[in-house]
């Protein structure tokens, strides 16, 4: 997926007007660690697909989601979003990279030559 494509997705989702659509989905991002919790709760986070802190995942709304957030609502901060807002995995990669190349804004080798 190139970055064209991305930006084109978000872009389109930001300007759509009419009304709100309604929330079909947890964004579930792991805020703290769980290395001094016991298993259960280990194991709930790797249930959520949750497996590094700062780390954002996308669930349906579903009593069995909810129940887990539930188990570990300590470790974890969670938004209702609409489906339109959930990304994979490389769309998420593709918003935190760095622009390609670099530009140079001025030098001060110029008036040298």
């Amino acid at each position: 997926m190139s970055l064209r494509t991305v930006l084109q997705k978000t872009l389109a989702r930001s300007y759509t007007a009419g009304p709100p659509e309604p929330s079909t989905h947890f964004k579930i991002t792991l805020r703290r660690s769980a290395i001094a919790l016991g298993e259960r709760k280990k194991e709930t986070l790797t249930a959520l697909g949750l497996h590094r802190r700062m780390q954002t995942v996308y669930h349906q709304h579903t009593p069995e989601a909810a129940g887990k957030i539930l188990k570990v609502k300590e470790l974890v901060e969670v938004e209702n979003v609409p489906a339109s807002a959930v990304r994979t995995q490389s769309e998420q990669r593709w918003e935190r990279r760095a622009p390609r190349g670099y530009s140079i804004g001025g030098s001060r080798l110029r008036g040298f030559s």
